[in-house]
This record gives C-alpha cells, structure tokens and sequence, in this order.
C-alpha cells in the first residue's frame, strides 16, 4: 500500500516518506531494473546505412534516476525504445531485471512490457473519454486485476500524488501538471521494475515541471522502482542520480 506524500499545489517539495531509499533496504538498492549490453541498432537510408546506437552499454539499478541528456538526433528514442522493449537491437542482449528480452517472441515481449515496463511520454496520451480513476484502472485490468483492487490501487496512486480529488475528471478537465500525474500514476500502476520518461515535463511551464518531477521522482524512489528520464531540461538532469548521453552510439556517463 503506498503512503501518503507531503505534497501541495504551492510547495513542489516532495518527500519519499517510509519507503524511501533509506529503508527500502540493500537487496532492492543492489538489484539490477536494466542492463543493456552492447546493443547495435542501425537502419536503411537510401542505399546505405544509419548507425545510431553502435554498442550501447547501460546498467540501471533499483531506486535510481538515470537522466538521459543529449541532442537531438543522437540516438535518445532508439534508446529508449531498445530498453522498452519496442524494437529489436540488430545485435547486442536487453535484461529486464535478470531476463534477456533478445529471444523472446512478440507475445512474451508484450506482456514483459506490460508487466515490467512503466511509459512516460513528453503528452499524457490518456484516454480522454475516461475519468482519471478509469485511466489508471485499465493497465490493472488488462493485467487480470478485478475492477474493485484496479479502482483501489488506482485511489491510493491518486492520494500519493494529491489528486484523489480529481479522480473523477476526465484530461481535458485537467491542468498539464495534472494530466501528467495521472501518467506517471498510470506508468506505475502494474508495480512494473522500470520506468522509461521522454521528456515528461516538455509540455510545461518550469513552476509545473519541476513539480511535477519531484513527484515523479519521490513515486520512484519509494517504490524502488527505477527510471530512465530522456531530458533537455539541464536543471532537472542535475537533480537525478546520474547523468548519461550518447557519442558516436555509445553511452557516456556525464
């Protein structure tokens, strides 16, 4: 069950509570969310090749924010894109916790990513004729939870991120901040080992992004969860655990 989060509409502080890091203990700290391993994805252009990623390595642990920082064209969306699950590396292994994803049928990948996986987009991408509530109930559902244990896990999300009074809105009765809160609620509601953010605050003003953030980030460190955060926002980047980019398709630790 999460616990309750002291956070307001005017003070963007956000605290982990009891399940932070400091006590999630070291078996979480210790435990390995993704690891990509040499991973070489190139595509066609016109006659010849695009190498965009030409041995990426990246190890992500437990309770970590790793942000992503680099420019565009470097390669961040195939990154992002390798690690969850949506394309296939031309060579190289992908690892979910400790499962190689690299030969598994589309099915198994699937439900991996369904299970496993938590995705924030720069747009909410919620479904705009659902309530708030609805929106985070689906993903449970579609996981075989009843409607009831959807409606309750997707009530405590909602009071975690001091929304339970929006919970019957639809988006468009919500501000950004509030939409994207709901996303992260929703990336989060199947418990999955990884989330994967491209550029979540991009859409807001940076009273909202920094807000919002901060209870993206306190979400993650008090579910020992872990996430890989695509950012140009260089502010933010600092605040995160590490800071990686791309050169020549390979990941460089800032």
């Amino acid at each position: 069950m999460m616990t309750e989060m002291n956070v307001t509409e005017t003070d963007s502080t956000v605290e982990a509570g009891p399940l932070g890091p400091d006590t999630a203990g070291s078996a979480i700290a210790s435990t390995v969310a993704l690891r990509l391993e040499n991973i070489v994805r190139r595509y066609k252009e016109g006659n010849g090749t695009l190498d965009v990623l030409t041995g990426a390595n990246l190890e992500i642990r437990s309770s970590e924010l790793v942000a992503l920082v680099a420019p565009s064209g470097a390669g961040k969306s195939t990154l992002l894109h390798m690690a969850g699950l949506l394309e296939r590396p031309d060579s190289g292994e992908v690892y979910i916790g400790n499962r190689a994803a690299g030969k598994l049928g589309d099915p198994e990948r699937t439900l991996m990513r369904r299970l496993e996986i938590g995705f924030v987009y720069q747009f909410h991408h919620l479904l705009p004729e659902f309530t708030a509530l609805e929106n985070i109930m689906l993903p449970q559902m579609l996981r075989g939870l009843t409607k009831a244990q959807a409606s309750e896990r997707a009530k405590q999300l909602l009071d975690y991120l001091k929304l339970g009074a929006r919970a019957s809105h639809r988006p468009a009765e919500l501000s950004g901040g509030e939409q994207q809160r709901v996303a992260i609620a929703r990336a989060v509601a199947n418990v999955p080992k990884l989330i994967l953010a491209d550029e979540p605050t991009g859409n807001l003003d940076p009273k909202t992004a920094h807000y919002v953030f901060d209870a993206l980030s306190a979400l993650v460190r008090a579910s020992g969860l872990s996430a890989l955060i695509a950012t140009h926002n260089m502010e933010l980047a600092e605040r995160m655990d590490r800071r990686i980019t791309l050169r020549d398709g390979k990941v460089v630790e800032l």
